[in-house]
């Protein structure tokens, strides 16, 4: 199975998604995360190889694949129309996070209408919540209304999210009160992928 994740925007927990669900699917299996971003974000975060899954660049990616029963694809934001093609045939799902702030909502919208057309399986997943927020709620409303397919799992915005990739580590494995409580929203996400 290869999951890919795809954003036109930064900073809307691509990356992170990325980590998280490898780990999810590496309990299930082999898992490769293959780091197709250009700031190679995901090899840095596993600089000190702590995480429980192989990270490779896309120029050492093919040595790796047929080793894997999983593959998750970082992939460099604002992708072009014919890299999203690619994209698209090349993957069994492709997973759009975004988070509720107004200009990644944007570029999600603008993701939606490039990816229109090209037969891809994609879902969208809600990311960096704020507690107790009726926003997420607001927004998985419109988008369901609008047809979209939308994760039932979301992904809180928690300190532990920003502070795991300096120790290398998942965020269940970071000292945090609030560890625990992030990774199982990965968890519920992977359930999802994955049943």
């Amino acid at each position: 199975m290869i999951v890919t994740l795809v954003s036109l925007k930064g900073g809307v927990g691509k990356t992170t998604s990325a980590i998280h669900i490898a780990a999810y699917l590496q309990k299930k299996g082999p898992t490769l995360l293959i780091d197709a971003d250009k700031n190679r974000s995901a090899l840095v975060w596993d600089r000190e190889s702590q995480l429980p899954f192989k990270v490779v660049s896309e120029a050492a990616a093919p040595k790796f694949v047929k080793q894997h029963q999983y593959i998750v694809i970082d992939t460099q934001a604002r992708p072009s129309h014919e890299e999203l093609k690619d994209l698209a045939e090349g993957c069994d799902l492709m997973i759009l996070p975004t988070t509720p702030k107004a200009l990644d909502m944007d570029a999600l919208t603008k993701t939606v209408e490039l990816l229109d057309g090209l037969n891809a399986k994609f879902k969208i997943l809600l990311a960096q919540i704020p507690p107790r927020s009726s926003v997420a709620r607001n927004i998985r409303k419109s988008l369901e209304e609008s047809g979209l397919d939308v994760f039932k799992a979301e992904i809180p915005r928690l300190v532990a999210f920003e502070r795991a990739p300096m120790k290398g580590v998942l965020v269940k494995d970071y000292p945090d009160a609030r560890s625990q409580t992030a990774w199982e929203s990965y968890e519920a996400l992977g359930k999802e992928i994955l049943p």
